[in-house]
Formats: structure tokens, C-alpha cells, sequence
């Protein structure tokens, strides 16, 4: 592959630059100029986000859309979900037809409760959908950019464009498995930063092993129930972009949503802990719009509810967890007890 374009030049963004370098001829890393990417250019290294992590010469650094696009095979986009509409209207009149779009934004956008897949179509057309594709699993980008061994998983509407994806990825370090469920994997890698939240506030609350262990499980559950509502396939909750990405950010030290949760639970106000993180966190707005959506959809998601309720509503974290501890009786898994006879 002779050209690749990365939108966005955060942490998230440089990572993949880095990335796609062992592979691809030209990389061309976009970003704009308030946000540091002179400095970028300057430095030959992301100093805010990947410290000491120096980009090497077949890395180009631009914050001219046009240039960064042009004759480019494919295009990532790599910028906060909320920002993802925006983004792409921008590089409408300068997407070529050959063009494979990939989106590794996580999250769902709050004024419509659009996926990100469903984002692209409503700005680009429908035909879009053949050349696009959503790259997603447990993979932050301290790691990536440092060549640690990651897996995840990509999807598309269509094999060829998950293949080609799965090509330009591809790497000693960097393993990719094909999905054609692109609601499921969208879906797993948005709703988990919500748990992740819930799993910051836990441990900020100094709780122990049983009670995280206990929300990641049951968080799964919620993300389960509610991924098949949106249309989902249950089975890719349980591979790398449900289970596997909600395992590593329920647990990591460069998981802005844990982080975010340890600060609430230490009193943080929201708008102080956003401040202190310095980027963006996902699971804040995921919150809003799901617990938006499962109320409309009459869906239980308890453990949304009481993030929602912290978040949003100034209720104690701890009172949250007594509620969620104290609810009526339930049986773990309904399914199984529906399909046996007198039990």
C-alpha cells in the first residue's frame, strides 16, 4: 500500500500512525493546529500523548485535510466519538472513491444515538458502506505505539474491505481477527467505557477483588442486553471488543475511564475531573445517551443507571451501590431458567 491517512493526532491517532508505518509507504498523520500538531511536526514525536516515542520518516505530519487525503488508500479516523460527525463532513469533498474508510472512535453520538458506522452514512451516503470498516478491541495506545503484542478485531458490511483492513494492520505485534458484525463491535467498545466508569468509582471507593469482578461480569450482562437490542449479535460480546476491551479498560492504569471514576469517588466534581484528565472521556457522554436509550427501550441496566444517577444527578456513589445491591431477587441468567420445564 503506497498511502495512508490518519485523522486525528492524539494518543489514539499517533499510535496507529506508528503502526501503519511498518507497513505502508506513507503515512500522513492529520491534525489541527490547535491542538499541537506544529509541534508534532516540529518534534518528530507526540510529547503530550506518547512521550519518547519518535515517529520515523515515512510519517508525515500535516493539518491540511487535503493534502493528508489525497490519493490516500486509506483514511482512519481517530478522533474523540463526538467529534467524529464534524470530522467527516470536513473530508467529504476530499474522500476519493478508492478510498477505505476505517473508524476506531468509541462511542455513541448523544444528539442522535447514532453509532459511528450509522455517523459515516448519514454524511457520506450509503454507499459508503462497501469500503468501511470499524477497528476495535483492548488496545490503548501506550502499548500499541510501544509494540506490545495486541489483538482486536475488525468489522465491515463487506469480507473484502475487512480483509484489506485486516492486511494494512497486520503486524508481528499487532494481530487482527475479521468480524461481520458491525453493530456488535461498535456497540461492545462503546458501552464498556460506561463499566469502566463504574469499576473507577469502585476502586476509588477502595472496594476489593469481589466487587469489581462482580460489576465486570454483570456489566457484561448489561452490555449483552442492550448491544442485541441495538442489533448486535450476542456471540461478539464475548470476544475481543466486548469482553476483551471491557477486561482491559476496567483495569488499566491508562484507562481514562477508570480514572475518571476513582476521582468521582473521591469527590471530584465532574467538570474538575474532565479538567484533570486533559482528554477526553467516552463513558461520561456514553452514559447520558444509554441511559437515555434503555429508558425509552425499557432495558435493565442497573449499573448504568447509578452511573447516570452519580454523573448527572449528584447521588452518592455509595448510596448507588447499596441500591444496586439491595434490588429484588433475580436469577442469574433468565434464558436458562425460561428453558427448563418446572425449575
Amino acid at each position: 500500500m503506497r498511502k495512508a491517512c490518519v485523522l486525528g493526532a492524539g494518543s489514539w491517532g499517533t499510535a496507529q500512525a506508528l503502526l501503519l508505518s511498518d507497513n505502508i509507504d506513507r503515512v500522513v498523520l492529520w491534525g489541527r493546529e490547535e491542538d499541537g500538531i506544529e509541534s508534532i511536526k516540529e518534534e518528530r514525536e507526540n510529547k503530550r500523548f506518547l512521550p519518547g516515542i519518535k515517529l520515523p520518516s515515512n510519517i508525515e505530519i500535516s493539518s491540511d485535510m487535503a493534502y493528508a487525503l489525497y490519493d490516500a488508500e486509506l483514511a482512519i479516523i481517530a478522533v474523540p466519538a463526538q467529534a467524529v460527525r464534524g470530522v467527516v463532513k470536513s473530508m467529504a469533498g476530499y474522500l476519493e472513491d478508492k478510498t477505505y474508510l476505517v473508524n476506531t472512535a468509541k462511542g455513541i453520538e448523544i444528539d442522535t444515538g447514532m453509532r459511528m458506522s450509522q455517523v459515516v452514512e448519514d454524511v457520506l451516503g450509503g454507499e459508503i458502506k462497501s469500503r468501511f470498516a470499524v477497528l476495535s478491541g483492548p488496545s490503548h495506545a501506550e502499548e500499541v505505539a510501544r509494540k506490545i503484542p495486541t489483538v482486536v478485531t475488525v468489522a465491515s458490511f463487506k469480507k473484502e474491505t475487512a480483509f484489506y483492513v485486516q492486511d494494512a494492520f497486520m503486524t508481528t505485534y499487532f494481530r487482527v481477527y475479521t468480524n461481520p458484525d458491525v453493530a456488535g463491535v461498535e456497540l461492545g467498545g462503546a458501552l464498556k467505557n460506561i463499566i469502566a466508569l463504574a469499576a473507577g468509582i469502585v476502586q476509588g471507593l477502595n472496594y476489593g477483588d469481589n466487587t469489581k469482578a462482580a460489576l465486570i461480569t454483570r456489566g457484561l450482562t448489561e452490555i449483552t442486553r442492550m448491544g442485541i437490542a441495538l442489533g448486535g449479535d450476542a456471540r461478539t460480546f464475548s470476544g475481543l471488543s466486548g469482553i476483551g476491551d471491557l477486561i482491559v479498560t476496567c483495569g488499566s492504569r491508562y484507562s481514562r475511564n477508570l480514572r475518571a471514576g476513582e476521582l468521582i469517588a473521591r469527590g471530584y466534581s465532574l467538570p474538575e475531573v474532565l479538567d484533570k484528565i486533559g482528554m477526553v472521556v467516552e463513558g461520561v457522554y456514553t452514559t447520558r445517551i444509554v441511559y437515555k436509550l434503555a429508558a425509552k427501550m425499557g432495558i435493565d441496566m442497573p449499573i448504568t443507571q447509578a452511573c447516570y444517577n452519580v454523573l448527572y444527578e449528584g447521588k452518592k456513589p455509595e448510596e448507588e451501590l447499596n441500591r444496586i445491591m439491595s434490588r429484588q431477587k433475580k436469577h442469574e441468567i433468565e434464558e436458562i431458567v425460561n428453558n427448563i420445564e418446572g425449575w
